[in-house]
């Protein structure tokens, strides 16, 4: 394990990942026996989507009888939340594992809490915990990643995503689900998913690595449409959640949500 005053790098076997904390505690490099599985650059990587995933109708959603109005970072709409655009703090640093926190009171979020993301690294796997509390009034949240893994790593074909979701969330115009749940299409997606009995997302790079994103959230959206990289990003929600499928948060029952990474080389 290695840290300075912004990032942390742990180490497990082959495996080793970078987490900076200056820049919303995104994963900044994932590398298994050399190769880098991450997309590069300042706005890639893994970042968590945190107190709200994809996107927010119009940046407003209510929580009881408040509406409240986040910054339209991406208009029409808020996307990904505010946990991409802060630094975190590190609080616990080891070789294999390393917990971080931000405040929520220190973004343009309306209610105080605090964010928790937890890594712990092995030869073969990566798990990535988020939590979020509530530190007195209750309100909606959402939690989940956003990794962008390179479509090809240099050493053979493009990769290929392979996933058996039990529907897919109809996508108006707007980018925002309509409601209406339909059979799976063939991509190119940018897409949300159900997957009922927990997500399971195999990414195969022919002749090089295989990695399999699981958790027990049973929503993911799935992001192709670019030529460097994919996006496979298991979340507690759909986009536009807080308006449609709210989940609370309260003093007495915070959000978790896990993800696991595994991988096995091909070579």
């Amino acid at each position: 394990m290695t840290t300075n005053a912004q990032t942390t790098t742990l180490s497990a076997g082959p495996a080793r990942v970078t987490v900076d904390t200056g820049r919303g505690c995104r994963l900044s490099g994932l590398r298994v026996g050399g190769l880098e599985l991450l997309r590069q650059g300042p706005t890639y990587g893994s970042f968590p989507m945190v107190p709200w995933c994809g996107r927010i109708a119009e940046g407003r959603f209510r929580n009881g009888g408040e509406t409240h109005q986040m910054p339209v970072n991406h208009p029409p709409h808020a996307i990904h939340g505010t946990g991409r655009d802060v630094p975190w703090r590190t609080v616990r640093a080891e070789d294999t594992f390393a917990a971080f926190t931000y405040e929520l009171a220190d973004t343009p979020w309306p209610y105080a809490g605090r964010v928790t993301q937890m890594a712990e690294l092995a030869e073969d796997s990566l798990t990535l915990t988020l939590g979020v509390e509530a530190a007195a009034d209750s309100f909606p949240a959402q939690a989940g990643w956003h990794p962008w893994f390179r479509r090809n790593l240099g050493t053979g074909g493009d990769v290929q995503i392979d996933f058996a979701p039990a529907w897919q969330e109809e996508r108006g115009d707007d980018h925002l689900p309509t409601g209406n749940r339909i059979d799976p299409r063939p991509g190119p997606w940018d897409d949300c998913f159900g997957m009922p009995d927990g997500v399971r997302v195999t990414l195969t790079w022919p002749g090089a690595l295989e990695l399999t994103v699981t958790s027990r959230a049973e929503w993911v959206v799935v992001y192709d449409e670019q030529d460097e990289a994919v996006c496979v990003e298991p979340q507690s929600g759909p986009p536009n959640g807080l308006n449609t499928l709210p989940r609370l948060v309260t003093p007495i029952d915070p959000l978790e949500i896990s993800t696991t990474w595994t991988w096995r080389t091909l070579a």
